[in-house]
């Protein structure tokens, strides 16, 4: 872990002290690189018998994960709305 967050922090150093400059190469390689990480992480997973044989537990997983937290979002951005909105009737009530 310390290497990966040692090369995340020289590549931001690299970026912040190259800012000036565009590096094109470097922006028609990010996408390409993303897929092949994406493509040789699915290999990784493919070729790893205990996760193939626990997917469908770790997809229910994700998947109540997944709705918890868009519900939950759902229903603190509902909240926030309601405070907001109501902060605004009261203003335009006594002004």
């Amino acid at each position: 872990m310390f290497i990966v967050i040692t090369l995340m922090l020289a590549g931001i150093l690299a970026g912040w002290l190259l800012r000036e400059r565009r590096i094109q190469v470097v922006r028609r390689c990010i996408t390409p690189l993303i897929w092949l990480l994406l493509f040789l992480l699915g290999v990784e997973v493919g070729g790893n018998e205990r996760i193939i044989r626990s997917l469908h537990t770790l997809g229910l997983e994700a998947l109540v994960i997944a709705v918890g937290a868009t519900l939950g979002s759902a229903l603190a951005a509902w909240g926030l709305w309601k405070v907001v909105a109501g902060r605004g009737k009261e203003e335009r009530h006594e002004g």
